[in-house]
């Protein structure tokens, strides 16, 4: 028999572009390697432009497919996306408690591309109480590490230091906090790392034209796919931020709307990435 590669659980909304959510995820881990067993927590009606509906899925649905499987299949990393409701988050706070070791990386998606929101305040609320003090990295981008940081004060404060908002969301729990830079206004993006100790380590990539569909998503999916593969936090973040750019360099446009990650990047035989050190992804350390 072949080696079982390993195995990653995402629980996520499912996006009929493939942009974003469900499927973005499982393009993701499959493209670094990786088996992603998959939890539906609601139904979305959306393109490349916007969302124009979700529906969350019962949370005894959501149950019921993470413990199946969770039974029968060996998980080395969790990854949260889009949760949908409160109930959902509950449930899945219970699941994750009983797989304490295992590495828990949590995209908190408040709202979609175009501004669509996702998430109500009584969503951020117990996503910050309830999955935050579980969690290995959390990877807000600099709008939504403003608006956890500061949800009890019911709105975000939009100029907050970024570290500020890094400290606070470390104080719910989190063992690292990533906040993206995608959103801030500098001549390139910087990703920051926070633990309890402070600043980790600031990452620092070309800011690239266009608007994309789901970096957010692939990011995060890449990082748990790296941890799964037994890389270190550090080791797992810098591969899996430069495997996220090339996707991001090499999108394409289906739609109307944004462009969207190629996470295949590496096998299109037509794509010419000679010039990238990045060729496919590389998990050797």
């Amino acid at each position: 028999m072949t080696t079982t590669p390993p195995c990653v659980m995402t629980f996520a909304a499912t996006d009929p572009s493939s942009g974003a959510g469900l499927q973005a995820d499982i393009l993701a881990l499959s493209s670094i390697g990786c088996h992603p067993v998959s939890v539906v927590t609601g139904v979305t009606a959306q393109d490349t432009v916007g969302v124009q509906g979700v529906m969350a899925l019962d949370a005894d649905w959501v149950n019921d497919q993470a413990r199946t499987i969770l039974e029968d299949v060996k998980v080395s990393a969790f990854k949260l996306g889009l949760i949908g409701s409160v109930e959902n988050v509950a449930v899945i706070a219970e699941i994750m408690a009983d797989y304490p070791d295992v590495p828990l990386l949590i995209d908190p998606v408040l709202t979609s591309g175009r501004g669509d929101d996702l998430s109500s305040e009584e969503m951020q609320a117990a996503m910050c109480e309830l999955l935050f003090p579980q969690a290995t990295l959390i990877t807000p981008n600099s709008l939504e590490a403003r608006r956890l940081a500061f949800y009890e004060e019911g709105d975000e404060v939009k100029h907050t230091a970024l570290e500020e908002c890094a400290n606070r969301l470390l104080g719910m729990g989190s063992e690292y906090v990533l906040i993206t830079g995608t959103h801030e206004r500098s001549s390139d993006v910087v990703n920051s790392l926070y633990n309890a100790d402070g600043l980790v380590r600031d990452y620092h990539w070309e800011r690239l034209p266009g608007s994309y569909h789901g970096s957010g998503c692939t990011l995060t999916s890449a990082i748990a796919a790296c941890l799964a593969h037994g890389l270190t936090i550090e080791e797992s973040l810098q591969e899996a931020q430069e495997y996220t750019w090339q996707t991001l360099k090499n999108g394409f446009r289906p739609g109307m709307g944004q462009l969207i990650p190629d996470r295949f990047f590496w096998a299109r035989e037509a794509q010419d990435n000679s010039e990238s050190s990045f060729d496919k992804p590389s998990l050797e350390h």
